[in-house]
Protein backbone atom coordinates (compact mmCIF):
# COMPACT_ATOMS: atom_id res chain seq x y z
CA UNK A 1 0.00 0.00 0.00
CA UNK A 2 1.39 3.37 -1.02
CA UNK A 3 1.31 6.56 1.01
CA UNK A 4 -1.07 8.15 -1.52
CA UNK A 5 -3.62 5.37 -1.06
CA UNK A 6 -3.31 5.59 2.73
CA UNK A 7 -3.80 9.35 2.67
CA UNK A 8 -6.74 9.01 0.26
CA UNK A 9 -8.42 6.70 2.78
CA UNK A 10 -7.64 9.18 5.56
CA UNK A 11 -9.74 11.74 3.65
CA UNK A 12 -12.86 9.79 4.62
CA UNK A 13 -11.79 9.72 8.27
CA UNK A 14 -11.56 13.52 8.17
CA UNK A 15 -15.03 13.58 6.57
CA UNK A 16 -16.37 11.35 9.33
CA UNK A 17 -14.94 13.63 12.01
CA UNK A 18 -16.50 16.72 10.40
CA UNK A 19 -19.87 14.96 10.11
CA UNK A 20 -19.79 13.88 13.76
CA UNK A 21 -19.01 17.42 14.92
CA UNK A 22 -21.95 18.70 12.89
CA UNK A 23 -24.22 16.06 14.45
CA UNK A 24 -22.90 17.01 17.89
CA UNK A 25 -23.82 20.63 17.21
CA UNK A 26 -27.27 19.81 15.85
CA UNK A 27 -28.34 17.11 18.32
CA UNK A 28 -26.33 18.33 21.34
CA UNK A 29 -25.37 14.76 22.15
CA UNK A 30 -22.26 14.38 24.36
CA UNK A 31 -21.71 10.81 23.14
CA UNK A 32 -21.47 12.05 19.55
CA UNK A 33 -18.99 14.68 20.72
CA UNK A 34 -16.77 12.04 22.28
CA UNK A 35 -16.95 9.98 19.10
CA UNK A 36 -16.02 13.05 17.05
CA UNK A 37 -12.94 13.61 19.19
CA UNK A 38 -11.82 9.99 18.91
CA UNK A 39 -12.33 9.96 15.14
CA UNK A 40 -10.34 13.19 14.90
CA UNK A 41 -7.52 11.63 16.89
CA UNK A 42 -7.64 8.62 14.56
CA UNK A 43 -7.48 10.97 11.56
CA UNK A 44 -4.37 12.69 12.96
CA UNK A 45 -2.73 9.33 13.72
CA UNK A 46 -3.53 7.89 10.28
CA UNK A 47 -2.39 11.08 8.55
CA UNK A 48 0.85 10.96 10.53
CA UNK A 49 1.37 7.37 9.37
CA UNK A 50 0.76 8.40 5.76
CA UNK A 51 3.25 11.26 5.98
CA UNK A 52 5.90 8.98 7.53
CA UNK A 53 5.24 6.31 4.88
CA UNK A 54 5.71 8.89 2.13
CA UNK A 55 9.01 9.94 3.72
CA UNK A 56 10.11 6.28 3.77
CA UNK A 57 9.07 5.87 0.13
CA UNK A 58 11.21 8.84 -0.87
CA UNK A 59 14.23 7.22 0.81
CA UNK A 60 13.56 3.95 -1.01
CA UNK A 61 13.52 5.88 -4.29
CA UNK A 62 16.91 7.40 -3.43
CA UNK A 63 15.43 10.89 -3.00
CA UNK A 64 15.24 10.98 0.80
CA UNK A 65 13.41 14.22 1.54
CA UNK A 66 10.74 15.43 3.95
CA UNK A 67 7.27 15.25 2.33
CA UNK A 68 6.62 18.99 2.49
CA UNK A 69 7.70 20.36 -0.86
CA UNK A 70 4.80 20.29 -3.34
CA UNK A 71 1.10 21.15 -3.41
CA UNK A 72 -0.05 17.63 -2.54
CA UNK A 73 2.28 17.26 0.43
CA UNK A 74 1.59 20.75 1.71
CA UNK A 75 -2.19 20.17 1.57
CA UNK A 76 -1.82 16.96 3.54
CA UNK A 77 0.36 18.70 6.10
CA UNK A 78 -2.08 21.63 6.27
CA UNK A 79 -4.92 19.21 7.07
CA UNK A 80 -2.78 17.53 9.72
CA UNK A 81 -1.85 20.80 11.42
CA UNK A 82 -5.42 22.12 11.39
CA UNK A 83 -6.75 18.99 13.08
CA UNK A 84 -3.86 18.75 15.55
CA UNK A 85 -4.10 22.40 16.61
CA UNK A 86 -7.88 22.14 16.88
CA UNK A 87 -7.69 19.10 19.18
CA UNK A 88 -5.33 20.96 21.51
CA UNK A 89 -7.73 23.92 21.59
CA UNK A 90 -10.71 21.62 22.16
CA UNK A 91 -9.02 20.08 25.17
CA UNK A 92 -8.05 23.50 26.52
CA UNK A 93 -11.45 25.20 26.08
CA UNK A 94 -13.64 22.08 26.38
CA UNK A 95 -15.92 23.00 23.49
CA UNK A 96 -16.94 20.66 20.68
CA UNK A 97 -18.96 23.15 18.65
CA UNK A 98 -15.86 24.75 17.17
CA UNK A 99 -15.10 21.43 15.48
CA UNK A 100 -18.15 21.85 13.25
CA UNK A 101 -16.46 24.85 11.61
CA UNK A 102 -12.78 23.89 11.79
CA UNK A 103 -12.74 20.17 10.87
CA UNK A 104 -14.49 20.76 7.51
CA UNK A 105 -11.53 22.98 6.58
CA UNK A 106 -9.16 20.09 7.26
CA UNK A 107 -11.40 17.73 5.28
CA UNK A 108 -11.62 20.09 2.29
CA UNK A 109 -7.83 20.48 2.13
CA UNK A 110 -7.41 16.70 2.35
CA UNK A 111 -10.11 16.06 -0.25
CA UNK A 112 -8.53 18.52 -2.67
CA UNK A 113 -5.15 16.85 -2.20
CA UNK A 114 -6.51 13.33 -2.71
CA UNK A 115 -9.23 13.81 -5.32
CA UNK A 116 -8.33 16.79 -7.50
CA UNK A 117 -6.94 15.84 -10.94
CA UNK A 118 -4.86 19.04 -10.88
CA UNK A 119 -2.71 17.89 -7.94
CA UNK A 120 0.43 15.88 -8.72
CA UNK A 121 0.81 13.09 -6.14
CA UNK A 122 4.10 11.63 -7.36
CA UNK A 123 7.29 11.86 -5.29
CA UNK A 124 9.79 14.02 -7.13
CA UNK A 125 13.35 15.07 -6.28
CA UNK A 126 13.99 18.56 -4.98
CA UNK A 127 15.75 21.22 -6.98
CA UNK A 128 19.17 22.05 -5.44
CA UNK A 129 17.96 25.30 -3.83
CA UNK A 130 15.32 23.40 -1.83
CA UNK A 131 17.74 20.82 -0.43
CA UNK A 132 18.09 22.44 2.97
CA UNK A 133 17.13 21.75 6.56
CA UNK A 134 15.52 25.18 6.51
CA UNK A 135 12.76 23.65 4.38
CA UNK A 136 11.35 21.71 7.33
CA UNK A 137 11.63 24.64 9.75
CA UNK A 138 10.05 27.09 7.29
CA UNK A 139 7.13 24.90 6.22
CA UNK A 140 6.44 23.60 9.74
CA UNK A 141 6.25 27.05 11.31
CA UNK A 142 4.21 28.58 8.47
CA UNK A 143 1.60 25.85 8.49
CA UNK A 144 1.29 25.84 12.26
CA UNK A 145 0.54 29.55 11.90
CA UNK A 146 -2.00 28.88 9.14
CA UNK A 147 -3.66 26.19 11.25
CA UNK A 148 -3.97 28.53 14.25
CA UNK A 149 -5.51 31.16 11.96
CA UNK A 150 -7.98 28.52 10.71
CA UNK A 151 -9.09 27.87 14.30
CA UNK A 152 -9.35 31.64 14.89
CA UNK A 153 -11.49 31.89 11.76
CA UNK A 154 -13.81 29.19 13.10
CA UNK A 155 -14.08 30.93 16.47
CA UNK A 156 -14.81 34.24 14.70
CA UNK A 157 -17.63 32.70 12.66
CA UNK A 158 -19.18 31.26 15.83
CA UNK A 159 -18.78 34.63 17.56
CA UNK A 160 -20.65 36.41 14.77
CA UNK A 161 -23.40 33.77 14.82
CA UNK A 162 -23.70 33.98 18.60
CA UNK A 163 -23.88 37.76 18.41
CA UNK A 164 -26.66 37.54 15.84
CA UNK A 165 -28.55 35.19 18.14
CA UNK A 166 -28.12 37.60 21.05
CA UNK A 167 -29.65 40.34 18.91
CA UNK A 168 -32.84 38.30 18.63
CA UNK A 169 -32.75 37.11 15.02
CA UNK A 170 -34.40 33.83 15.95
CA UNK A 171 -31.34 31.65 15.37
CA UNK A 172 -31.21 28.73 17.79
CA UNK A 173 -27.57 29.06 18.85
CA UNK A 174 -27.91 29.41 22.59
CA UNK A 175 -25.73 26.36 23.22
CA UNK A 176 -22.68 27.97 21.63
CA UNK A 177 -19.89 29.13 23.99
CA UNK A 178 -20.32 32.59 25.46
CA UNK A 179 -19.24 35.49 23.24
CA UNK A 180 -16.50 36.41 25.74
CA UNK A 181 -15.06 32.88 25.46
CA UNK A 182 -15.18 32.97 21.66
CA UNK A 183 -13.56 36.41 21.59
CA UNK A 184 -10.78 35.24 23.89
CA UNK A 185 -10.31 32.08 21.82
CA UNK A 186 -10.02 34.15 18.65
CA UNK A 187 -7.42 36.42 20.25
CA UNK A 188 -5.35 33.57 21.71
CA UNK A 189 -5.23 31.57 18.49
CA UNK A 190 -4.38 34.67 16.44
CA UNK A 191 -1.54 35.37 18.86
CA UNK A 192 -0.30 31.80 18.43
CA UNK A 193 -0.62 31.95 14.66
CA UNK A 194 1.11 35.33 14.51
CA UNK A 195 4.07 33.92 16.44
CA UNK A 196 4.47 30.97 14.09
CA UNK A 197 3.90 33.03 10.94
CA UNK A 198 6.62 35.43 12.12
CA UNK A 199 8.98 32.49 12.65
CA UNK A 200 8.00 31.16 9.23
CA UNK A 201 8.85 34.45 7.53
CA UNK A 202 12.16 34.68 9.40
CA UNK A 203 13.20 31.09 8.60
CA UNK A 204 12.13 31.63 4.99
CA UNK A 205 14.29 34.73 4.72
CA UNK A 206 17.32 32.94 6.13
CA UNK A 207 16.71 30.02 3.79
CA UNK A 208 16.32 32.35 0.79
CA UNK A 209 19.61 34.05 1.60
CA UNK A 210 21.45 30.73 1.75
CA UNK A 211 19.79 29.47 -1.45
CA UNK A 212 19.59 32.59 -3.63
CA UNK A 213 21.81 35.12 -1.90
CA UNK A 214 18.98 37.45 -0.89
CA UNK A 215 16.82 37.59 2.23
CA UNK A 216 13.84 39.08 0.38
CA UNK A 217 12.97 39.19 -3.31
CA UNK A 218 9.33 40.41 -3.27
CA UNK A 219 8.18 37.11 -4.69
CA UNK A 220 4.32 37.04 -4.79
CA UNK A 221 4.08 34.60 -1.89
CA UNK A 222 6.58 36.61 0.16
CA UNK A 223 4.59 39.76 -0.52
CA UNK A 224 1.26 38.21 0.42
CA UNK A 225 2.77 36.58 3.50
CA UNK A 226 3.82 40.06 4.58
CA UNK A 227 0.32 41.40 3.86
CA UNK A 228 -1.17 38.59 5.96
CA UNK A 229 1.32 39.34 8.73
CA UNK A 230 0.28 43.01 8.73
CA UNK A 231 -3.42 42.12 8.92
CA UNK A 232 -2.92 39.99 12.01
CA UNK A 233 -0.48 42.50 13.46
CA UNK A 234 -3.29 45.05 13.10
CA UNK A 235 -5.65 42.75 15.02
CA UNK A 236 -3.19 42.44 17.91
CA UNK A 237 -2.19 46.11 17.85
CA UNK A 238 -5.74 47.47 17.84
CA UNK A 239 -6.71 45.15 20.68
CA UNK A 240 -3.77 46.22 22.81
CA UNK A 241 -3.73 49.95 21.96
CA UNK A 242 -7.26 50.78 20.83
CA UNK A 243 -9.12 48.25 22.95
CA UNK A 244 -10.85 46.62 19.97
CA UNK A 245 -12.75 43.50 20.98
CA UNK A 246 -15.57 41.36 19.70
CA UNK A 247 -17.09 42.15 16.33
CA UNK A 248 -14.15 44.16 14.98
CA UNK A 249 -11.69 41.43 15.91
CA UNK A 250 -13.93 38.77 14.39
CA UNK A 251 -14.22 40.60 11.06
CA UNK A 252 -10.47 41.21 10.92
CA UNK A 253 -9.90 37.53 11.70
CA UNK A 254 -12.10 36.50 8.78
CA UNK A 255 -10.27 38.99 6.53
CA UNK A 256 -6.92 37.63 7.74
CA UNK A 257 -7.87 34.03 6.95
CA UNK A 258 -9.01 35.09 3.48
CA UNK A 259 -5.50 36.53 3.03
CA UNK A 260 -4.03 33.23 4.29
CA UNK A 261 -6.00 31.29 1.67
CA UNK A 262 -4.94 33.67 -1.09
CA UNK A 263 -1.32 33.47 0.08
CA UNK A 264 -1.50 29.69 -0.07
CA UNK A 265 -3.65 29.09 -3.15
CA UNK A 266 -4.05 32.31 -5.12
CA UNK A 267 -0.41 33.21 -5.65
CA UNK A 268 0.32 29.72 -7.00
CA UNK A 269 -1.19 30.94 -10.25
CA UNK A 270 1.43 33.67 -10.45
CA UNK A 271 5.05 33.10 -11.52
CA UNK A 272 7.45 32.98 -8.60
CA UNK A 273 9.85 30.92 -6.54
CA UNK A 274 7.03 29.59 -4.32
CA UNK A 275 4.52 28.65 -7.02
CA UNK A 276 3.32 25.08 -6.61
CA UNK A 277 1.61 25.41 -9.98
CA UNK A 278 4.92 25.73 -11.80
Amino acid sequence: MTSSSVLSAVTFVFAGAALLYWCTWIFRNPALGRCATWVSLAAVAACTAGIVLRWVESHRMGIGRAPLSNMYESLVFFSWTIMAVYLVIERQYRTKTLGAVVTPLAFLAMAYASLSPDVNRTIQPLIPALKSNWLIAHVFTCFLGYAAFAVAFGASILYLLKRKDAEGTGWVLSHLPDVAVLDDLTHQTILLGFLFLSLGIITGAVWANSAWGSYWSWDPKETWSLITWFIYATVLHTRMVKGWYGKRTAFLSVLGFAAVLFTYFGVNLLPGLHSYAQ
